[in-house]
């Protein structure tokens, strides 16, 4: 688990602007501790030697560009307490990672998901209960305890660290870690800094070209009243996205269970998917952010700052959606799979339902807020330091979208297994009448997530002048979190009014575009109403649908069940019917020690200590028929932590450590509320989807041993080992119990998991060339791979003992290549990631009597950029993003042996062109 802190050396951001004046190489580690003083700009100042573990500075050498951020990386590896990799300033952007998930997917152990083009979720060692701070304060996206990482721009941080493992100074990592957003400091600047980027990014899917830039301005004066610096950063990164899905439908039936008569002789009973369709995803996204940050040195025994972070997120979204039910009509021209028992490869469809098709609008926005204000005062031998901070986030979305159907229904040719998926045929139709679309039915709904809390820390670090325990410390931080959801939707179904989707007020149809870039799908295009004018006319759409569900009502005398949908369409605001309100409040204390001695001539440092965290917190929750209902929660951890780094040379170290973690569950997982409803697909009858309020915090015994070699200053290798022991995973279920009134219900609920555990290594490696002559020794390259055996057990609540399972979302297999060249005025850099085939989600399968789990085949991804440092004030840089432009795919199993593939989902490539300045 040892990693080297990777440097990874990109920037397209104004954080690259700063290479000229190399990172601070901070040392011996928490975030806590890195700002105790104000490095010189030029100069870098080389990591204490091996015996020297109190980090006595022991000589100063000035260095510059790429391979000062090398060795910046090594040496904040080389001397922190934890196992860390990080990623700093002179990293981030030289890659096209527009968000703060798309940096930190090149670190070891890293793994993200995707999604509409971007990285969204980060898995650490395998797993997402990641603990996630800002300058080391807790920062967390609307209701949830962790950030949402895409929602940050690249461009804000001045590093990343991930913390594979924890010292009781920290706040409560989750399960995989830590990762800390650190962000610039004027103190770490020269005297002076105006730097920034501006880019224009074309996407050959949306075929747009959207623009992005960032400023940093940072100064710094001395004055009669001591050191004085103030930053201030903004970004704004506008995208667009425009992805094309094919999908063959999740329950495979036989033509006995889909009610449908088959035609072709002596293919008997057999299974198909039962429905198949296309979706296409297009939207904008803008990303504003603002922060800042004033510091003060009256003396040089005390330092005072205050900062502020904003970051936005604006979203306008128009979702396409056609889909055909393969259930009831004639099946013919069947064909089986040669081989498999009893598979359709191909068939032909009529009759039946008429296909879905849906246009979905949805406009959402996120502001997330943090201020904080903070000091560090030396006295004597003592070094006493305080955080103080308000953190606010809110998310709110607005939707609706409009269901339509056709006439008639079309013939439908499908083919079940084509380049990954479904691919089909309407046999002709004509899809561009406006004729003969019909409106369905109208839904809005309207989501409000928030939170916000404060938070404060008080910590003590004295120097003992122990030979053998040179230091203790010692903290307290408190906090206080709340966590509200308001949610609501409302459905008008009036499709037996044969109202023509053409005459709605939403203006004239629109051909659907299909993204399918070098695709075998058949049929690509249909007609819409414009996702602008849906969002613009949300309210006359409102009417429309009150008016049209009277009219149902008055005409027929069976249709009273419209009456709560009708009453839910007579206002203009949406009622939130479910909801719920958390509050917790948290504590948390710790004492550690960091020992040093010699053995047999072998040098050995460490920590060692305890952190207790109790938190005691109430949830709040309105169920479908607003009845209010309330759940405590009360916790309290102890969590131990011994980490040891043993010096077996000058150039390599051991190291080994034992540490104890725990993720709390989501607030809205611990909500009472619960919602009862008629389930559809091949279950029927009642649903109750409820949240958890029994829940644990997830628990970790962790075991980790690394080796760390260091061969020049700017050159290493290491490779790491680790266990780490479960409890709890949370993930939700389906079971089935019975009601003495209402009989057998399926109950959907988050649930702990049983025990789990992963085995796992990661290996790395960077270097220059230097060996080679001239203009070859600009070459360089690094390399890390990670290996992860992850399984847990399926929940006790469940009825079944299914063992240990392959853990979500953890891939076997994780590799990043990256070659780079930096000599005179060419910077250029291609890197490879790929990640094998991972379990996506578990559901129940068709017969409703076994979890099944969806199946993601392995994903790759391939990047580059190239800049020309025009003069010392600028840069010309372009990059490329997803050049491959892979297909994600995915499958599920039906039974023991077979399986239908799911989704085919093709993604944008992106090539931008950018000037970057610095003055």
């Amino acid at each position: 688990m040892f990693k080297r802190n990777l440097v990874l050396l990109c920037s397209t951001s104004w954080v690259a602007m700063l290479t000229a004046s190399p990172v601070w190489a901070q040392s011996a580690a928490t975030p806590e501790q890195q700002s105790k003083a104000k490095p010189a700009a030029t100069k870098h100042v080389a990591p204490p030697n091996a015996d020297q573990a109190d980090g006595t500075v022991v000589d100063e050498v000035v260095v510059t560009g790429f391979r000062a951020a090398l060795q910046s990386a090594q040496e904040q590896k080389r001397a922190s307490d934890s196992i860390v990799d990080a990623v700093v300033a002179e990293d981030i952007g030289k890659l096209p990672d527009n968000n703060a998930a798309e940096v930190m997917s090149r670190i070891p152990g890293v793994q993200i998901t995707r999604n509409y083009d971007e990285g969204s979720e980060v898995l650490v060692r395998g797993l997402p209960n990641v603990a996630t701070t800002y300058n080391s304060r807790e920062l967390f996206s609307t209701d949830d305890r962790v950030i949402h990482w895409q929602d940050l721009p690249a461009s804000v941080a001045a590093g990343f660290e991930v913390y594979k493992t924890a010292t009781a100074d920290l706040v409560e990592p989750g399960l995989g870690g830590l990762i800390n957003l650190r962000s610039r400091r004027p103190f770490d600047m020269k005297d002076a800094t105006i730097a920034g980027e501006v880019k224009g990014t074309y996407n050959d899917q949306s075929k747009t070209v959207e623009p992005a830039g960032n400023i940093l301005i940072a100064h710094t004066w001395d004055t009669s009243a001591g050191e004085i610096g103030a930053l201030l950063g903004a970004s704004y990164v506008r995208t667009r996205y425009h992805q094309a899905l094919r999908f063959d439908g999740a329950s495979v039936i036989t033509p006995s269970q889909g009610n449908a008569t088959v035609t072709t002789p002596g293919v008997g009973q057999f299974h198909y998917p039962d429905y198949i369709g296309n979706y296409y995803a297009t939207g904008k996204r803008e990303r504003p952010a603002v922060n800042g940050m004033v510091q003060w040195r009256p003396t040089p025994d005390l330092e005072l700052y205050v900062e502020g972070l904003w970051s936005g997120y604006r979203g306008t979204q128009a979702n396409d959606f056609y889909g055909q039910s393969l259930r009831d009509g004639t099946l013919s021209n069947v064909v089986l799979v040669q081989g498999e028992d009893a598979k359709a490869a191909s068939l032909t469809h009529t009759g039946g339902n008429s296909p879905d098709v849906q246009r979905s609008a949805l406009k959402d926005r996120t502001d997330l807020y943090q201020g904080a204000f903070g000091f560090k005062w030396t006295s004597g031998r003592a070094t006493v330091s305080g955080d103080f901070a308000y953190s606010k986030s809110r998310y709110v979305a607005n939707q609706t979208r409009v269901d339509a159907t056709l006439t008639s229904t079309p013939t439908v040719n499908a083919n079940f297994e084509v380049a990954g998926s479904g691919v089909f045929d309407l046999n002709g139709y004509d899809m561009m009448n406006p004729d003969n679309y019909v409106l369905s039915g109208l839904y809005q709904t309207y989501l409000s997530a928030s939170g916000d809390g404060y938070q404060g820390r008080l910590d003590v670090e004295y120097d003992t002048n122990s030979s053998w325990l040179p230091k203790l410390q010692a903290g307290f931080r408190a906090t206080t979190r709340t966590s509200v959801d308001y949610y609501g939707d409302r459905y008008a179904w009036i499709r037996l009014l044969n109202i023509p989707v053409a005459s709605l007020p939403t203006g004239d149809l629109e051909v659907v575009r299909g993204a399918f870039r070098d695709d075998p799908q058949r049929f690509k295009n249909w007609l819409a109403p414009n996702g602008g004018a849906i969002l613009d006319n949300s309210e006359a759409l409102r009417q429309l649908g009150y008016a049209g569900l009277q009219q149902v009502m008055a005409e027929n005398s069976w249709a009273g069940f419209l009456a709560g949908d009708t009453a839910r369409y007579s206002t203009p605001d949406i009622q939130t019917f479910r909801s719920f309100y958390g509050k917790e409040d948290t504590y948390a204390g710790y004492v550690q020690g960091k020992y040093q001695f010699d053995i047999g001539g072998v040098h050995v440092d460490g920590t060692a200590g305890v952190r207790v965290a109790y938190a005691d917190g109430t949830n709040y929750g309105v169920e479908s028929d607003l009845v209010p209902a309330t759940a405590d929660h009360e916790w309290l951890n102890v969590l131990p932590s011994l980490q040891s780094r043993i010096h077996l040379s000058d150039k390599l170290q051991l190291r080994l450590g034992y540490t104890e973690t725990i993720s709390r569950p989501g607030y809205g997982q611990l909500s009472p509320t619960a919602i009862l409803s008629r389930a559809t697909g091949v279950y029927t009858g009642l649903e109750l989807t409820t949240g958890n309020p029994d829940l644990k915090p997830l628990k970790a015994k962790n075991y980790d041993a690394s080796l760390e070699y260091y061969f020049s200053k700017h050159s290493s290798a290491s490779l790491a080992v680790f266990h780490k022991d479960l409890w709890g995973f949370i993930d939700s279920y389906s079971h089935f119990e019975t009601d003495p009134t209402n009989g057998t219900i399926r109950i959907t609920r988050p649930e702990n998991a049983g025990e789990g555990r992963i085995n796992g290594a990661e290996a790395s490696v960077q270097t220059f060339f230097d060996f080679l002559p001239g203009w070859l020794s600009g070459f360089g390259a690094q390399a890390n791979l990670t290996y992860l055996d992850a399984k847990s057990a399926l929940p006790a609540a469940l009825g079944e003992d299914a063992g240990l399972v392959p853990m979500a979302n953890a891939s076997k297999w994780t590799y990043n290549l990256v070659g780079f060249y930096e000599k005179g005025p060419i910077s250029a850099r291609i890197s490879y990631n790929r990640r094998s085939h991972y379990v996506n989600k578990y559901y129940r399968n068709q017969d409703e009597a076994q979890y099944a789990g969806e199946l993601v085949r392995p994903v790759s991804r391939l990047d580059a950029s190239i800049a020309y440092q025009i003069n010392d004030k600028f840069s010309v840089v372009a990059t490329g993003s997803n050049l491959l432009a892979q297909p994600w795919k995915d499958y599920r199993y039906y039974n023991e042996t077979q399986y239908f593939p799911a989704d085919v989902r093709i993604e944008g490539r992106y090539v931008s062109l950018g000037l970057r300045f610095k003055m």
